[in-house]
């Protein structure tokens, strides 16, 4: 049986169950690479220039984590857009090779293009090719893709509930069994950040876990209506053209608008020049709610961001508890004599 790998990592929080999916009903068997570890993070540093930023670095980490299975092939898909006039980051499309000249013992990649910016029918040929690797017919590989297009959105279903991306994915492969989510909680914080940083709970440090143990009910980007998120990204001068820009920007000015959520998080990557530009612009159209920018690499430290997130939850039930006094900022007030 042919051994396709998915390494765990970047869009893997969003495709997996497509790709296994459109795999498993080819006949091959689908394995992973496993969570993110130090040793993953470790390992992809030492292999990926240093100009990428850390979900990069990570994702070389996994294909070499990945190489160490044996698998026939590596799925390395080229990512250049998801939907239509609406791109990806420019570093995606050149994964593929950059894997390619670092690890020149790397299995061979299926570097399927993703281009949905265009017509589809390029796309379905590609697929259609994919296909003929596992000696499968035209019918059959279009009935394998059209079923991981039905699962991926089955999984969307489970996180629009406020599950994350990997919780859902537990829940979606062990037929509905795993965790619950706990709704007992006082305070509601809106997280917001590209995907294969914030649900890697090696990258962000387990962000949102940390906000739970606080007591605080998290709201995900995929919560949203979409509808109301593009509407509001709508309302900036100029179109973003980066997908997941742009619906982190329409989802910070729907949570800003939220009476049920008391804060806003936006999780950044150093280097990363998208998040350059868009938490900057998040913070500054985010008028309604306390907002706190959170910033990490490689080489931040669990201990420095518990600190902010407890203090971040203080002031936020803080000013709860202060919503019957008038015009009274997040940092407090001053006590007047009279």
């Amino acid at each position: 049986m042919t051994r396709v790998g998915i390494p765990q990592g970047l869009f893997y929080f969003y495709h997996y169950p497509l790709w296994k999916t459109f795999f498993s009903d080819l006949g091959a068997e689908v394995i992973t690479s496993g969570p993110t570890s130090r040793q993953t993070i470790d390992v992809g540093i030492d292999h990926a220039v240093d100009e990428c930023c850390l979900p990069i670095k990570v994702y070389f980490g996994h294909v070499y984590q990945m190489m160490q299975q044996q698998p026939d092939y590596i799925l390395v898909p080229r990512l250049i857009s998801t939907e239509h006039r609406s791109y990806i980051c420019p570093k995606f499309m050149g994964i593929p090779d950059m894997i390619r000249a670092t690890m020149p013992d790397c299995p061979p990649l299926i570097d399927i293009t993703i281009d949905c910016s265009r017509e589809t029918r390029q796309l379905w040929r590609d697929i259609y090719q994919l296909g003929t690797l596992f000696k499968a017919s035209r019918k059959s590989t279009k009935a394998a893709y059209e079923h991981g297009l039905q699962e991926m959105r089955s999984l969307r279903v489970l996180v629009r509930q406020g599950y994350t991306p990997g919780e859902a994915m537990q829940l979606w492969e062990n037929n509905g069994e795993g965790q619950t989510l706990d709704n007992n909680s006082d305070i509601c914080v809106g997280v917001l950040g590209h995907g294969y940083s914030l649900y890697d709970p090696a990258i962000s440090l387990n962000l949102i876990q940390r906000l739970r143990d606080l007591g605080c009910k998290v709201v995900l980007l995929e919560s949203c209506s979409r509808d109301l998120v593009e509407q509001e990204a709508a309302r900036l001068p100029k179109k973003v053209f980066w997908t997941l820009g742009r619906k982190m920007l329409g989802s910070a000015l729907v949570m800003d608008q939220s009476e049920d959520i008391d804060g806003i998080v936006y999780l950044a990557c150093f280097g990363c020049g998208p998040d350059s530009m868009v938490g900057d612009i998040v913070s500054r159209k985010v008028n309604h709610k306390p907002f706190m920018l959170v910033t990490i690499d490689e080489h931040s430290g669990e201990g420095g961001l518990l600190t902010r997130l407890e203090a971040f939850c203080d002031m936020l039930r803080r000013k709860q508890v202060r919503e019957l006094e008038s015009n009274i900022p997040a940092y407090g007030f001053y006590a007047h004599s009279h």
